[in-house]
């Protein structure tokens, strides 16, 4: 009992350590060793001011094959070597199509590769004098930007299992294949609460609409990283769920009071701060109620970046702008400009300017000016600094090209996917009891890919492995494909043979898409799933409809006899979906968003494996 009064006063100088630590903007330090302080603080005394405000510019590049005798290997480099950027945001593959109107199936995306990204930052991280901090968003993992990297569903499909395990072991896995790479930052998990239907950027990357189970979801996934060796962001603060207007192609407005905002909004990136989350990725948002009113977007708000997040939330990693190049902030002002007016808002990082050598010289000479004081960048570039010296880079920057393969993509860990892509599948409607497809194998299958539009399918074609994993399975398969550009003429056809089958199988790809402005099937595909619907319950025939994407294009098609849902596109939702057709798996998802009025959020059929 004696020593208690000396307790107290050690705890209390801690705590007051720790405020003026987040008064004073420094970074915290607490788990760092001496030898990474060290360096943290040798190195940033010999810091020219070129070299601290390099160190808060965050350009990209490309995943593709890059000789080191090329422009733009030459460009990287005059990046690395004259304005001293801090690191580097890692995208896929960008290929050649011209941008024209005679195919508007063209798309310039793919999938980068991972040997190319770990050869590229290896020669980078040779050419900068202080290492390099390399992002990425893996939101799904590393086979969301590389191929050959595990792919993981949208986090819609983890709220849809409910199992934070899950959530934690895809964070894991993530963050050694990243780490695998060189790459040190993931952009993940999206913490935005997703309460509005029309949302049409956020939508299934969200794990819900229940702020506490998100908050619980992305606790997980938040450990699951930093155990992998990773660097976690929680993002897009303060919220950007519900929204109605893709911030890629404006400036979405939320006017909820404050009270709404601490109820639910908030409560995940809390969630997150008291998880220890690395680094607070903002969004290109307005709210009104935390600003002036006058428009101010949360990217130039010192309000709610210094203030709210900072100050009130005492929230003090990295702080990153979302692309800069989004039409949100792109249309507002320069980008030297933006960049300055973000990094008073309270950001350290400027991510994927428009123009990076611009900007470095926008921030310089606003330092000059007076405009912006060297003591606030100082504040960044420590943030910065100790991000890096905390995962080790001062003492080792390269990995191995010779063991990439032996971590990327292994069969253990695909084999997690495949569990969490299973675990999701929710059934909302049965009424018939026709999942699992009490056909024979010998029956008959009209198996029909409904698109909401053919173009922009750059990264795989839809139903490209569900139809070869449905003939695996039945002898008799018949695959139609049809769009917004199907003629009534031929949807008209298919009404009138689809009663020949033993089943119908309808699958339904409704994208959510930045840019795109779209996410709804077209009227004359929804009247001609109802009218087949109606068809198929009066005459008795099997007629599941399987919705891959957008889980709210069910709520057009709700009297549907068999619905069932994956939040997800591509080959690993559709594998799930022959399986579960087949009775190979049991089926147990439960619905993290409410689907109008009739599905709330926890609803979902349970259905065993076939015997």
């Amino acid at each position: 009992m004696g020593f208690q009064p000396l307790k107290l006063r050690v705890v209390s100088i801690l705590v007051a350590g720790c405020i003026v630590s987040l008064l004073s903007g420094e970074a915290p330090q607490s788990d760092l060793g001496r030898e990474a302080l060290t360096w943290v603080d040798e190195t940033l005394e010999k810091m020219t001011l070129d070299e601290k405000i390099g160190q808060l510019l965050l350009p990209s590049f490309y995943s593709m094959y890059t000789s080191s005798d090329s422009k733009t290997f030459a460009d990287l480099t005059d990046l690395v070597q004259t304005y001293h950027v801090g690191g580097f945001h890692v995208f896929g593959a960008r290929e050649n199509r011209p941008d024209v109107l005679l195919n508007p199936a063209y798309s310039r995306t793919s999938l980068g590769e991972p040997l190319n990204a770990a050869s590229l930052i290896n020669r980078l991280q040779d050419l900068a004098a202080v290492p390099l901090l390399v992002t990425a968003d893996f939101e799904t993992g590393i086979g969301f930007r590389l191929t050959g990297g595990t792919t993981f569903p949208r986090a819609m499909a983890f709220g849809a299992t409910g199992d934070p395990q899950l959530a934690y072991e895809a964070g894991r896995i993530t963050a050694i294949e990243a780490r695998a790479i060189g790459i040190h930052v993931n952009f993940a998990p999206v913490v935005d609460v997703n309460n509005n239907p029309r949302n049409p950027v956020i939508n299934t990357r969200s794990f819900g609409e229940d702020p506490d189970r998100i908050s619980e979801l992305a606790g997980a996934y938040v450990k699951g990283l930093q155990d992998g060796g990773m660097l976690a962001t929680v993002k897009h603060f303060p919220g950007h769920g519900d929204t109605d207007v893709d911030s890629h192609l404006g400036l979405p407005v939320i006017t909820h009071p404050r009270e709404r905002l601490n109820q639910v909004e908030l409560p995940p990136f809390r969630a997150g701060i008291a998880a220890g989350v690395d680094g607070v990725m903002t969004a290109h948002i307005s709210l009104p109620v935390l600003e002036t009113g006058d428009g101010t977007p949360v990217t130039f708000s010192d309000r709610i970046v210094t203030r709210l997040l900072r100050e009130e939330m005492g929230f003090n990693g990295l702080v990153f702008t979302d692309s800069m190049r989004m039409r949100a902030i792109s249309d507002l002002a320069t980008p030297s400009r933006a960049a300055t007016r973000a990094v008073l808002a309270g950001h350290d990082v400027i991510l994927h300017s428009p123009d990076n050598r611009l900007t470095f010289r926008g921030l310089r000479d606003a330092v000059q000016r007076g405009v912006l004081t060297e003591s606030r960048v100082d504040q960044s570039v420590r943030r910065v600094l100790v991000a890096k010296a905390r995962i080790g880079l001062h003492r080792d920057r390269a990995v191995s090209l010779a063991n990439l393969p032996l971590i990327v993509g292994t069969r253990e860990h695909k084999a997690v996917a495949r569990q969490i892509s299973e675990r999701s599948l929710t059934l909302i409607s049965d009424d018939m009891n026709h999942l699992p497809l009490p056909i024979p194998r010998t029956g008959s299958i009209l198996y029909l890919s409904v698109l909401d539009y053919p173009s922009g399918w750059g990264l795989g074609a839809p139903s490209g492995t569900l139809i070869p994993e449905l003939e695996a399975r039945w002898s008799n398969v018949t695959a139609i494909e049809l769009s917004d550009r199907t003629s009534l003429s031929e949807i008209e056809l298919v009404q009138k043979t689809a009663s020949r089958y033993d089943a119908v199988v309808a699958g339904v790809f409704v994208r959510t898409a930045s840019f795109s402005g779209r996410m709804d099937l077209s009227n004359t595909l929804v009247d001609f799933l109802r009218h087949l619907g109606r068809d198929a319950r009066s005459a008795g025939q099997p007629f599941v409809t399987v919705f891959f994407g957008n889980p709210y294009a069910a709520t057009f098609l709700m009297e549907l006899p068999t619905i069932l849902l994956t939040y997800d596109f591509y080959d690993l939702a559709e594998v799930s979906v022959a399986r579960a057709l087949a009775g190979e798996v049991a089926v147990s998802g439960r619905l993290p968003v409410a689907l109008g009025g009739r599905f709330l959020a926890g609803h979902g059929l349970t259905r065993a494996p076939a015997p």
